[in-house]
């Protein structure tokens, strides 16, 4: 008799643990939420794409809004008061050009140059100098993608006539991929699982190296998601992702 009270006392004590269990306040995780909006080079797009599908799976209550451009052109309109949360720059010093602005940026990975070409090469481009001859384009100076291809160029003592000059490299990637162009210079990432182009490798490639900084705005107005995004980037899960993609470590 003793035992049949017993049993139906120790199955209660053992739904209250449970229900307390249940009811225990839920993780920052759970707590993140709201909308986030995300500047990212247009570079990082594919990865981010990525990252950002593998965040909004750990926080769902999170709605990502991403935005992909020049990083010069995201900076500018941030300077400008454009309502970011986050930034990701393809350089360190365009980050620098909202130093004002960002907190604490830091570097996530790294990419480096290639000669991009239609399929099949037709020009049958294979090095630097090769651009002098056929119809090139390339990213505008003032640019991270700019930059690096006239840091480039300079170090490999070849002269370009490009046929246009972009602010942002999925512009040069598109006109090269369309047979508007023979070449051009993108980054390394931008050709990866693309069937319509080819990279060449160019030499001293290696000695040119892009650094990407992240950072959560001052006035972001959801600075926890911001916070969470970022440390996600930078932890393993956000790195082996843009591994995959094609960049390098930070």
């Amino acid at each position: 008799m003793r035992r049949s009270l017993l049993r139906p006392f120790a199955l209660g004590a053992l739904a209250l643990l449970l229900t307390g269990c249940a009811a225990a306040a839920p993780s920052s995780s759970d707590r993140l939420g709201g909308a986030l909006t995300v500047y990212a080079a247009a570079s990082l797009k594919s990865s981010f794409d990525e990252i950002d599908e593998a965040f909004t799976e750990q926080h769902p209550g999170v709605e990502i809004s991403p935005v992909y451009d020049g990083s010069l052109t995201l900076a500018t309109q941030i300077a400008e008061g454009a309502p970011a949360d986050v930034f990701a720059s393809a350089d360190e010093a365009t980050m620098a050009k909202v130093a004002d602005f960002a907190l604490d940026p830091a570097v996530f990975a790294s990419n480096t140059l290639v000669i991009a070409v239609p399929a099949g090469n037709p020009k049958k481009v294979s090095t630097l100098t090769d651009l002098a001859g056929v119809v090139t384009v390339l990213c505008a100076p003032e640019v991270p993608c700019g930059a690096a291809s006239a840091t480039l160029l300079s170090a490999a003592g070849v002269t370009v006539d490009a046929v246009s000059l972009e602010q942002n490299v999925t512009a040069v990637l598109t006109k090269v991929a369309a047979g508007e162009a023979d070449a051009g210079l993108v980054y390394a990432t931008d050709v990866v699982g693309r069937s319509d182009v080819e990279a060449v490798v160019p030499e001293g490639a290696d000695d040119v190296v892009n650094r990407y900084p992240i950072a959560a705005l001052k006035d972001a107005a959801n600075p926890d998601a911001a916070a969470a995004f970022i440390a996600f980037v930078r932890s393993g899960a956000g790195q082996k992702i843009l591994t995959r993609h094609g960049f390098g470590a930070p």
